[in-house]
């Protein structure tokens, strides 16, 4: 709502295009962003005229809140003339230095650089600021870019028309140029492909018949070769076979031999066993043998006495020496025709025995 002290401010902006002032009226002011159209009329240094319809966008760029921002917006009060006016007149001033052939090759790069200008490294700068009323243009758009009078019109046009039958004469000569270039590199890839070919076949036909020699040769050793390692092979088979039956033959004779000599062990052992018990009973038998006989003749000595023993142990000699008494002899021989004497010999003992 209004106060009883404020009014409506009408704006006045410049419109159409080209852009005439006071086209427009209104009491609100637009903040962006949006883009506003223009045809303004430029001469390049060879003197062609040109008209060129022109699309700026653009936005208001301020901070919220700020008075001074807001009122900086209003500075301006038909922003749209004077920015297209201010923007014509950079374009103009970068047209007018190149000619019409640059213009023509380059004029997107041109227009957009002498809109936006160059930074430190020398590239197109993003954007352009009006710092009176915080007006930012973002980009230009080129619609159209139209001659002014016929005449130049017309010589565009032939020179258009000379350019794209020279260009499409250059690209026929291209074309040709590059079909029989083509054609050549075929023709030399061709050739090349046949020597090649034939390389490869003179190539494939060594090979071929050093593989019929070498299988000539192998088909003449083989059959040696075979033999003699299938009877190499068979030697082996036979040898470790050998080897094996005698691995398996000695452990069956040491099986053998632990089984004879425990079979030995066992058998002295039971002889010794049987031996043994034996001797101690044949111990056993002769002590007591022993003992009964000890036993026996001391009951005999008991029971015949000393004197009786010593009397039959020398009744023989006693009888023999009564004997002789008895017949009065003092000394005897008895012999017979068997046995020789030693007469002198006895005769010594004779006379020796005498007292």
């Amino acid at each position: 709502m209004l106060a009883p002290d404020e009014h409506f401010t009408q704006l006045s902006l410049s419109g159409g295009k080209p852009k005439r002032p006071n086209c427009i009226r209104s009491l609100c002011l637009l903040l962006g962003p949006d883009f506003m159209t223009d045809i303004i009329t430029v001469e390049t240094s060879d003197h062609a005229r040109l008209a060129l319809q022109l699309s700026y966008n653009w936005h208001f760029q301020y901070n919220t809140g700020n008075t001074e921002d807001a009122a900086a917006l209003f500075a301006v009060p038909d922003f749209v003339g004077d920015a297209c006016k201010a923007l014509a007149s950079r374009i103009r001033g970068a047209v007018a230095a190149v000619p019409f052939d640059d213009f023509h090759r380059n004029s997107a790069r041109i227009i957009r650089t002498s809109v936006f200008g160059l930074d430190e490294n020398m590239k197109v700068k993003d954007n352009f600021k009006f710092g009176a009323n915080k007006l930012v243009i973002t980009n230009v758009d080129i619609q159209s870019v139209e001659p002014v009078d016929q005449r130049t019109r017309d010589s565009l046009q032939k020179s258009v028309q000379l350019a794209i039958e020279i260009t499409t004469n250059s690209q026929e000569a291209s074309a040709r140029h590059e079909a029989e270039r083509l054609e050549q590199e075929a023709k030399g890839r061709l050739e090349r492909q046949k020597i090649h070919d034939e390389a490869e076949a003179e190539k494939a036909r060594t090979e071929l018949l050093k593989l019929q020699s070498l299988s000539a040769a192998v088909e003449s050793t083989g059959q040696a070769k075979a033999e003699a390692q299938s009877r190499a092979e068979s030697l082996r088979i036979e040898g470790e076979a050998a080897v094996d039956q005698a691995k398996l033959k000695a452990e069956a004779q040491n099986i053998e031999a632990e089984n004879e000599l425990k079979r030995i062990n066992d058998a002295r052992k039971g002889e010794l066993d049987y031996v043994s018990s034996n001797n101690n009973l044949e111990i056993e038998k002769a002590e007591k043998m022993a003992a009964i006989e000890t036993g026996k003749f001391q009951n005999m000595v008991s029971t015949l006495g000393p004197e009786n023993i010593a009397k039959i142990a020398t009744s023989g000699h006693d009888n023999q020496l009564a004997m002789l008494r008895a017949l009065g002899l003092q000394s005897t021989l008895i012999t017979d025709g068997s046995t020789p004497l030693n007469l002198f010999n006895t005769a010594k003992g004779l006379v020796g025995a005498l007292p």
